[in-house]
């Protein structure tokens, strides 16, 4: 059985709204091409929500009421329930959502058509190290679903990019990197050992970060000592509010919360390993690479497409390249997500 675990579809009233590519919405030629490609299950979802995967003035993906992610998550929902063989799919999660928030994602979770949670790997530049992620962790973890770890729509570092593919293809790699490699530092996993953590695009550069992050954690070139912070009175214990004081007045203005010191996990490279990663950078190298640091038994079958163009059965034979035996070939195509995911109940 080949399960994707990494796919999108939109309503078409979002097409409308936003600008997106016409493979978003042809659920019929979706389905079509994975069929005719031998792909049995999909897990489809949106990193934003009901929100845009492209940078639209004045239009905030983390300001979404939750009535509009309700209507969003039930057209999913039914799409799911016409095509149940085929189909399930994640709830959006906003990793710094407020408590009527995260009762919405609760809420959306009981309907059997969802099997995990999509979230960002950061929010307006703040990674996942923040406190204020903490609620977040805990329902995954209580929940006991799969978490994918999305890029979001605008990446750290690209504010001033107007290239849109250099954004898709750099800088959304880019904040995956840094969005795993956040949580592993911070100790999430060490806090909520049943987190089960998927990096899209492969995990960015995951497999190449171990060593890099006990080094981050314990630098030696510090003697043994902390190294400084690099920002005046940020502490576990300072105010998130985006008015708190020591702020600039400019980041005041633009919300942006204040920064907090994270505490190392006692081994982040360790954490890192414990999390899986996804197969759709479409690069031999790259999966060849966490195939021989985090292993196989850590990598799940998926294509991010659509919106991805490349004809899928390229990805599975990418799969069937890889150096391992074809019962660890058999393991990331379809194996992994099994042990995974709750697949068997039928919305």
């Amino acid at each position: 059985m080949i399960i994707d675990i990494h796919g999108h579809l939109s309503p078409p009233e979002a097409a409308e709204r936003f600008p997106m590519p016409p493979s978003l919405t042809d659920v019929d030629g979706m389905l079509a091409a994975r069929a005719e490609a031998g792909i049995d299950l999909t897990v489809i979802g949106s990193p934003v929500g009901a929100g845009a995967m492209a940078r639209v003035p004045g239009v905030d993906n983390y300001a979404q009421p939750r009535d509009r992610l309700r209507r969003f998550h039930d057209w999913m929902s039914g799409l799911i329930r016409r095509f149940p063989d085929q189909l399930r799919g994640y709830v959006y999660a906003n990793p710094f959502g407020d408590d009527d928030h995260l009762e919405g994602v609760r809420e959306t979770l009981a309907d059997p058509a969802f099997v995990g949670l999509i979230t960002t790997s950061s929010v307006h530049g703040e990674l996942l190290g923040s406190p204020r992620a903490d609620s977040f962790f805990a329902l995954a973890a209580e929940a006991g679903v799969p978490v994918l770890v999305h890029a979001p729509a605008e990446p750290v570092g690209t504010e001033r990019v107007d290239e849109t593919g250099f954004v898709e293809q750099i800088g959304r790699f880019g904040d995956v990197t840094m969005g795993m490699a956040m949580i592993a530092f911070a100790g999430w996993l060490d806090k909520y050992p049943g987190l089960r953590l998927i990096g899209a695009t492969g995990g960015g550069a995951m497999a190449l970060l171990p060593e890099r992050l006990r080094t981050a954690a314990r630098p030696r070139h510090w003697a043994g000592g902390a190294p400084p912070s690099g920002r005046s009175g940020a502490g576990a214990s300072d105010a998130v509010h985006p008015e708190a004081k020591g702020r600039p007045p400019e980041e005041r203005a633009a919300g942006r919360p204040a920064a907090q010191a994270v505490r190392p996990a006692a081994d982040p490279a360790a954490a890192l390993r414990r999390m899986y990663v996804d197969t759709s950078p479409f690069s031999a190298a790259h999966l060849s690479l966490n195939a021989e640091v985090l292993g196989p038994e850590r990598m799940l079958f998926g294509t991010d497409s659509p919106p991805m163009a490349a004809p899928l059965e390229d990805f599975i034979r990418m799969i069937e390249k890889l150096p391992v035996d074809e019962a660890s070939q058999r393991l990331i195509l379809g194996g992994n997500a099994q042990t995974l995911f709750d697949l068997r109940s039928r919305p």
